[in-house]
């Protein structure tokens, strides 16, 4: 009976001999993916590195796979190069942010390549990834470390899809810990009315257009991206309603755009309080007093001083001015949204109806109920008119 082969990717019995002119080599047959048995050998000055150097190499050989662009050998740079490309062919297609794109990229500049880069993807291991988490922790924070390791997970995962490593090492890598979590923080009645109040007495804050973009993000709960996205042809007055189906992120290289939401529930129509309908009518008329805004014309509703889309960076870099440093110096455009969910969250509407509301794809601040519907409840808008309506 004739003998079994080697088993895919192993190796049979090492053996040493001394060569004629001196020194040894080491031989031993190996079984290649492509299933053909080749006798592998490596030579040293003794015969404890003349084996080494074949186990060196036999290992090696096992974490490479046929026609892979990436092999156990290549840079760790390389590979994440090739990890980029496939991220931005995500962003290309719709399926990522190009802000998440371009944290990812920062994040591979700043801190993995000049950790990892020049290491072999066979070199890179758990306690390396994990000494990198560390330091990034404990020199950055918690949050930039935990997108440290999504990046070196993606870069490692795409390795190992290619047959370059057997395992993604930094699945066994210490879990990072934010430290004690902190409350989430909204503005009560007395602070909206207090915090408005700062706003109109402000000349910046006025200018800024600050006033009326606070009372439309306490009055949806939608981001400021999503806010200063939002155009004259989206909106109706009437039946009181607002489609969200726009966000404003600035590319790197491309400047502002305004894209689709991320997940298919942050498209969705809103319902508006009465309170907001009146301000946004207000502006209208404002803006056009003679009525001649087209039919279907995307003219944003919080403009820059030229007519054009908003830089939501920049409009936050106004907030934290208008803010100061005392009383509100706590308050960020995602508190507006925060204070919107409290309001209904107190007014007992289920987490599901607030989902809604945010347009949360998994909605963990509403008890991780993800929702998939596009139209919210009607009845938030008249809540929010009667707590925002003064």
């Amino acid at each position: 009976m004739a003998r079994p082969p080697l088993p895919v990717g192993t190796h049979g019995k090492i053996k040493v001999n001394r060569k004629p002119g001196g020194g040894f080599v080491a031989k031993a047959k190996y079984r290649d993916y492509d299933g053909v048995t080749r006798l592998i050998e490596r030579s040293g000055h003794t015969e404890t590195a003349a084996r080494n150097r074949l186990l060196e190499a036999l290992r090696d050989r096992s974490s490479q796979s046929v026609g892979g662009l990436i092999t156990g050998d290549t840079k760790f740079s390389a590979a994440a190069d090739l990890w980029l490309r496939e991220v931005n062919s995500a962003v290309e297609a719709g399926d990522m942010s190009p802000s998440s794109a371009d944290l990812y990229e920062r994040q591979i500049r700043n801190y993995v390549t000049p950790a990892l880069g020049e290491l072999r993807i066979r070199e890179v291991t758990t306690p390396r990834v994990d000494a990198l988490l560390q330091v990034v922790r404990k020199r950055r924070s918690a949050a930039t470390a935990k997108v440290v390791r999504s990046v070196v997970s993606g870069v490692m995962g795409l390795a190992a899809r290619h047959g370059a490593t057997a395992t993604n090492p930094t699945r066994e890598t210490k879990k990072i810990s934010s430290g004690r979590k902190r409350s989430v923080r909204a503005l009560t009645a007395d602070e909206r009315v207090r915090w408005l109040a700062q706003l109109e007495a402000d000349p910046f804050a006025v200018r800024k257009d600050l006033p009326d973009l606070t009372r439309f993000m306490l009055a949806t709960g939608v981001r400021i991206g999503e806010a200063l996205a939002v155009s004259w042809d989206e909106v109706d007055l009437d039946a009181r309603m607002v489609d969200i189906e726009w966000t404003l992120v600035r590319v790197r290289g491309a400047g502002l755009r305004r894209i689709p939401p991320k997940t298919d529930s942050g498209r969705r129509t809103l319902p508006l309080p009465l309170s907001a309908v009146e301000m946004l009518r207000r502006r209208k008329v404002d803006a056009y007093p003679d009525g001649a805004l087209a039919i279907g014309t995307a003219a944003p509703i919080f403009p820059d001083v030229a007519g054009g889309w908003r830089d939501p960076s920049n409009t936050r870099r106004d907030l934290r001015t208008a803010r100061g440093t005392e009383g509100f110096g706590w308050v960020t455009s995602h508190v507006f949204r925060k204070t919107c969910a409290t309001i209904l969250d107190e007014a007992r509407f289920t987490p599901r109806q607030i989902a809604d509301q945010l347009g949360h794809a998994r909605p963990s601040l509403t008890q991780d109920v993800y929702v998939a519907r596009k139209i919210a409840n009607p009845a938030t808008a008249e809540v929010l008119n009667d707590e925002l309506g003064t």
